[in-house]
């Protein structure tokens, strides 16, 4: 078979600290495998053939799309972190097609509104909210897969999904890979994206900081992606020298400080959260107005299908609702 020929190339080109798609750990149900396609690959497959993975391409990443036509969005920002993850990984004889399975779907359960999204929901919710285990809840549970409730993922990427953020470790190297992928891909194209919104200029970032890592997105990916691969070579861990990796956690801070926490983004921020809140309290007191064939699939307290539903908006689409449900007809756009 093909899928064999693949599986033993594996074995002749990755490094023995690799992990091998013949030796996953496997799938909660078990499946007959694929004859031309690996393990890892079809996980990938079936994250991106799904409907939450679509929806990202409307979902925030800093700055409302809808704002302006070349700002990130989640799905833009998950092929970047797909991208700078199969780099380190091609660089250093690991699994690709881990790397980019669990890249796509790192963020597959990331609220409408970026971050703000989640903080409100993690208000809203009685067992709290954590993009990176709804985004395992997405394709354990709320996603289908032969008609049978979740995906069927294999361990290897499940776990590095759940563990893409926070301070738990993946068990693979692949999954640690994703780590600093998202980290480095997600600090440079906000201050790609915060230059283009005028809240920010390249001149702003400290000088010790541009001096050692480079003066655009572009180089200051090339040299913290080339920093890992230098001191990952050979290594059966994945990591930054303490320079390099130093100055990447300050170039984060300063974003915090900068545009993440910036003025006009927390008034972006409450008047996103009301809108937010009042479309759970809605749905709360109206569950018969949530999607039927959503509410077919889910089981349990009504809190976490309310937080499921909102969660797997896009901002349009919640925009929207909001309008149908709280805004005179003589107002709202129809």
């Amino acid at each position: 078979m093909i899928r064999e020929i693949l599986e033993q190339m594996e074995h002749e080109r990755l490094r023995s600290v690799a992990c091998f798609s013949d030796k996953s750990r496997g799938r909660a149900r078990e499946e007959k495998k694929s004859d031309v396609r690996l393990e890892f690959q079809r996980d990938r497959d079936r994250i991106i053939h799904t409907k939450s993975f679509r929806r990202l391409k409307h979902k925030t990443q800093v700055y409302i799309a809808l704002l302006g036509d070349h700002y990130r969005t989640r799905l833009t920002h998950t092929l970047e972190v797909s991208q700078v993850g199969r780099t380190i990984a091609r660089a250093l004889f690991l699994n690709e097609d881990l790397v980019e399975a669990i890249a796509m779907g790192h963020d597959i359960g990331h609220t409408p509104f970026g971050h703000t999204g989640e903080r409100v929901l993690n208000k809203l919710s009685t067992n709290g909210f954590k993009h990176n285990e709804q985004s395992l809840r997405v394709v354990d549970f709320l996603e289908m897969h032969n008609d049978e409730p979740g995906l069927n993922l294999t361990f290897e990427v499940r776990d590095g999904i759940i563990n893409h953020s926070g301070a738990a470790k993946a068990s693979t190297l692949e999954g640690t890979i994703v780590k600093f992928a998202d980290r480095i891909a997600y600090i440079n194209h906000d201050i790609d994206d915060a230059i283009r919104a005028g809240v920010l200029f390249e001149s702003d970032i400290p000088s010790a900081l541009t001096n050692l890592l480079g003066h655009n997105s572009s180089k200051r990916i090339d040299t913290m992606v080339a920093d890992i691969i230098k001191h990952s070579t050979d290594k059966d861990v994945i990591t930054m020298s303490d320079e390099v990796g130093s100055a990447m956690e300050e170039l984060r801070a300063f974003m915090f400080k900068n545009v993440y926490l910036d003025q006009r983004s927390s008034e972006q921020g409450e008047r996103i959260e009301s809108m937010l809140t009042l479309l759970f309290e809605y749905y709360m007191k109206h569950p018969e107005k949530i999607s039927t064939n959503f509410v077919k699939r889910q089981s349990g307290e009504l809190n976490q299908t309310v937080i499921d539903y909102i969660a797997g908006m896009t901002d349009q689409f919640a925009i929207e609702k909001f309008k149908e449900l709280f805004l005179p007809t003589s107002i709202r756009r129809v």
